[in-house]
């Protein structure tokens, strides 16, 4: 973590330590170095912080490419290592980005599911997160959050101090999946994103917090 980027993670942790008792449950199967795609489910905008806070390493988070127009966001956000994405998301720069960050060995934070949930519930995830694994070598460690929908929803207009938390699962590789990845067919290929999506959001939903579900709204 370079100064800044440890700044903003200490002011992201104990705020959401005091203000919504925030916990993260199973930061030790995150790897602690090398290229790593954390996948997690998207409920509120305060989900990646949650997910980056967990870990005791530097992470690139996506971020909206005309917020770096701006001079102090913008500063922030490329010594955060920021990723500028277009307003969908995705797009071959963005891509190409993300790609080259990996290689490099560093951590993303990505949602399979694209956008956040309007009700709480899981979404079906899709294609995009797939070619990113496929086109990649790094581990993918899937991650759910809790509580973050009731604390601050997409149509919330002020955070609620609700219990979060999110929890790291074990992280899986796609091996199999890889390999035949580089000779299949093109129709293959599009199945085989696809099925990298769904099973990482399978993954995502095994997760269960380490304590009375209860305890999250």
């Amino acid at each position: 973590m370079n100064p800044v980027y440890f700044l903003g993670w200490c002011f992201f942790r104990i705020t959401y330590r005091l203000y919504c008792r925030a916990e993260w449950f199973n930061p030790e199967r995150v790897p602690k170095s090398g290229p790593l795609i954390l996948a997690a489910n998207h409920a509120s905008i305060i989900d990646p912080p949650l997910v980056g806070t967990g870990l005791k390493r530097g992470i690139s988070y996506l971020a909206r490419e005309s917020l770096f127009r701006f001079p102090g966001v913008g500063w922030v956000l490329r010594n955060w290592d920021a990723v500028p994405v277009d307003r969908d998301g995705g797009g071959a720069k963005g891509l190409k980005i993300i790609l080259d960050r990996l290689l490099g060995g560093a951590g993303i934070i990505l949602f399979p599911e694209g956008t956040r949930t309007l009700d709480g519930k899981l979404q079906p995830a899709r294609s995009g997160i797939g070619l990113t694994v496929i086109k990649s070598t790094a581990p993918v460690v899937p991650v759910r959050v809790f509580g973050t929908f009731a604390a601050y929803g997409k149509t919330a207009r002020f955070p609620k101090p609700y219990k979060i938390a999110a929890k790291y699962g074990r992280p899986m590789y796609f091996t199999e999946l890889r390999a035949e990845a580089r000779t299949c067919s093109k129709a293959r290929l599009k199945e085989i994103y696809q099925e990298v999506a769904n099973q990482i959001m399978a993954e995502i939903a095994k997760l269960e917090p380490c304590e009375d579900k209860s305890s999250f709204p």
